[in-house]
């Protein structure tokens, strides 16, 4: 005698939501690496300062430093991006290198309100990387 249950005709829920969580963690994960590691090639590590339009200079390193990227469960989405670097706890450089605005700036010595020009370097980074993603998603569920 064959013996059929009806759950033979569905799939385990629980099981197939656990692998699609653990795979969109690695996907999300990989992106982000991607992205950070392109955000931190793109940024030059010099004195001079860069064009503006063109990704930041680094004078002291610490800006290519400290670009993180971390995976976010509770919304399923992964952060790409520079961390606060002010002790203050401002930090608005990144920011102001990212999209412009008016910012004080030390020059000298002294510190003065200033505008300055953006510099993109996450933007350009997440752009470039963003075509590889659909090719992350390929296979991924296993």
């Amino acid at each position: 005698m064959i013996r059929f249950e009806m759950t033979q005709l569905f799939f385990d829920s629980k099981k197939v939501r656990r692998l699609v969580d653990r795979a969109t963690r690695r996907v999300l994960s990989r992106f982000g690496a991607f992205v950070r590691r392109t955000a931190r090639s793109s940024i030059r590590k010099r004195k001079k300062a860069s064009p503006s339009g063109s990704p930041p200079s680094s004078h002291t390193g610490l800006l290519k430093k400290f670009i993180w990227f971390g995976y976010e469960p509770a919304k399923r989405s992964v952060v790409i991006g520079p961390a606060r670097l002010s002790k203050a706890g401002r930090g608005e450089a990144p920011h102001l290198l990212e999209y412009g605005g008016i910012g004080v700036v030390k020059r000298k010595g002294k510190r003065k309100r200033a505008k300055v020009r953006p510099r993109p370097f996450m933007g350009p980074a997440f752009e470039k990387e963003q075509p590889k993603l659909p090719a992350m998603w390929r296979g991924s569920l296993r």
